[in-house]
């Protein structure tokens, strides 16, 4: 599978099948000339996940796109769409997508918790969203968010302990992306047989 990172949460996945792209958000950046894509998919509704002034001209560059959200998000949303709830499996352009999850991290006990999608794409590559959403069987690319108000660091190295992923990809970074102080403990800490990687912004990756 081709993997392109646009920054932070945003990921387009080239299965050879289907083009998919996630979180297009305010601190994503490049994902916006993109054509071709058969999904826009978002796993929540903050701002770094779903820029809403740059979503509208991407559906108009891609009229043939499926929008998909969660049921949080949709409420926002004034273009056409389709909710995903976890549990669902989507079939999409030859790409199996299944839905899990259900809810965003905590950030503080008096902020209210949202829904928050992860997709599972053709059993082999996570997105989980802002949330440590361990999937019902393992998975080759994990991608671990690294650096968020409600995120330790600590959790986010057990959770690549309990998905034991053959690859690391750190997101969620846009706060790090400078210093990178959260890369060298998460390869340190990895599970013995995963590789750790960073993605160099807008380029193809095989993983």
């Amino acid at each position: 599978m081709q993997i392109t990172h646009f920054g932070h949460s945003c990921l387009l996945l080239d299965t050879g099948a289907a083009r998919l792209l996630l979180d297009p958000g305010s601190f994503s950046k490049g994902f916006e000339s993109l054509t071709d894509l058969d999904a826009i998919m978002v796993t929540h509704q903050h701002f770094d996940h779903l820029d809403a002034e740059r979503l509208r001209p991407l559906l108009d560059a891609n009229p043939d796109a499926r929008l998909i959200v969660d049921t949080g998000t949709a409420s926002q949303l004034d273009v056409p769409h389709e909710v995903a709830e976890p549990g669902t499996t989507l079939e999409i352009a030859g790409a199996r997508v299944e839905v899990l999850g259900g809810a965003h991290a905590v950030i503080h006990p008096d902020i209210p918790v949202i829904p928050n999608n992860a997709y599972l794409v053709d059993g082999t590559h996570l997105h989980p969203g802002d949330a440590f959403v361990v999937p019902p069987h393992p998975v080759d690319v994990l991608f671990v968010p690294s650096g968020a108000p409600w995120l330790k660091l600590a959790e986010a190295v057990d959770y690549t302990r309990a998905v034991n992923p053959r690859t690391i990809v750190p997101i969620h970074e846009a706060v790090w992306a400078i210093l990178q102080l959260p890369y060298g403990l998460l390869d340190n800490l990895k599970p013995e047989k995963s590789r750790f990687q960073v993605l160099d912004r807008e380029v193809a990756t095989a993983l």
